[in-house]
């Protein structure tokens, strides 16, 4: 297997996966931006890889410098690595034909690497949601098999095993479910001034900062409504988002009988991970199940969409065009940058990437070599030239209307 982001949350829980089953799978190559040198090397070291990619070409150096600090102070023979650099570093790697590719890179730079996995014919176990929202059609287009994309996502992870229930045909919704967030239940105005600190403590998940901040304003959520609807080929309407604090009930599928199937596990991501390195087969050990022996409760909630507008704003950009998922989500990771940069406010959030969204529509792509919507155009493919036209829009128009604050 290639590990995408072996450095994120993702990334260093696979690894953990990964060490408990060496039997079952052997890492080749790791991608990683390149910010933490040091433990670049210690992975590599650790499992014994061929090949690094590292996004960031100025930290090549370093890399390899600790690579031979880390052997050194490990009393080992220095490891020869191949060192890929640059922004198509990863992409590169995933290119490679590993039977499996696990990409956890964060945000839509991970679209790239999804592209070129599937089109290697690799399995994608798929943990970079951006790039299927921000790619849709194309990643779509490029799979090869039914089976070849497996979702690390815990929700749609759940969903997929809940799915081996029944038959397509036979479903009725998926039904996503939601922490809530550090902030469920409260009002706009108890939003008005919260800090990047308080929308960082996330009250089940620990992840890295730009998902938990999504957690907290539900953009995560309504990012995952628009992998499940293109997952699964379930539309947006037959998606239902529920509140459930425990995150004990990661997500169901309710079938035309009205029977409903969970899937229940304390919150780890090791448990999904694992699923999607595997897949279909179940590793043992991986995560501790439930304790059906102690008393418990479960709960659950209706989304508060007035409060938190992030999932209709999903639902729309989906009913929109086919680019505007992909601007609903670039518009986004600006805004999350500029609020843990405290420059704007909790609210200017979603705020800002519904106005974004409302000009995309009102001037589809903000390009004047496309000018109109690929759904405007008849017999015209999606291309990704597109994509990548409508995202570098998406981020300018963000940036000047977040530069007054």
């Amino acid at each position: 297997m290639a590990l995408l982001g072996s450095t994120g949350s993702i990334g260093t829980q696979a690894i953990d996966v990964v060490r408990r089953h060496p039997e079952r799978f052997e890492v080749v190559g790791i991608s990683a931006g390149g910010a933490n040198p040091r433990l670049i090397a210690e992975q590599a070291v650790l499992l014994g890889v061929g090949t690094v990619a590292v996004a960031d070409a100025a930290a090549g150096p370093a890399v390899l410098e600790q690579v031979t600090r880390v052997t050194a102070e490990r009393g080992i023979p220095s490891i020869g690595i191949e060192l890929l650099t640059g922004p198509g570093a990863a992409a590169t790697l995933a290119g490679r034909g590993a039977d499996v590719v696990l990409n956890g890179i964060t945000g839509s730079v991970g679209l790239g690497p999804t592209l070129a996995a599937l089109e290697a014919g690799s399995t994608l176990a798929l943990a970079n949601k951006e790039s299927l929202v921000v790619g849709g059609a194309l990643v779509k287009a490029a799979r090869r098999r039914p089976d070849q994309i497996v979702p690390v996502d815990s929700e749609h992870s759940a969903i997929a095993q809940c799915l081996r229930g029944g038959r397509r045909g036979e479903v009725r919704r998926l039904i996503l479910t939601a922490s809530g967030g550090p902030f469920r239940g409260r009002t706009r105005d108890d939003l008005e001034h919260v800090s990047a600190e308080r929308a960082l403590a996330h009250p089940t998940w620990s992840m890295g900062p730009v998902v938990t901040i999504n957690s907290a304003t539900l953009m995560n959520k309504g990012l995952e409504l628009i992998e499940a609807h293109l997952l699964f080929d379930v539309p947006v309407r037959d998606i239902t988002v529920v509140v459930h604090p425990q995150s004990v009930v990661h997500s169901m599928v309710e079938f035309v009988d009205g029977s409903t199937i969970a899937q229940a596990s304390p919150p780890d991501m090791r448990l999904p991970i694992a699923l999607g390195l595997s897949w279909p087969d179940r590793l043992d050990p991986v995560a501790e199940p439930c304790d059906w022996t102690a008393a418990t409760a479960w709960t659950f909630e209706p989304l508060d969409e007035v409060v938190f507008g992030a999932v209709r704003l999903a639902r729309e950009a989906v009913a929109a065009s086919a680019t505007h998922p992909a601007v609903y989500n670039a518009a986004n990771e600006v805004c999350v940058a500029a609020f843990l940069e405290g420059r704007i406010g909790f609210l200017d959030i979603v705020d800002t990437v519904e106005r974004v969204l409302t000009e995309h529509s009102e001037h589809p792509e903000g390009s004047e070599r496309l000018g109109e919507t690929p759904a405007e155009r008849p017999g015209r493919d999606l291309t990704l030239e597109d994509v990548l036209a409508a995202e570098t829009w998406a981020r300018r128009r963000a940036a000047e209307l977040l530069a007054p604050r």
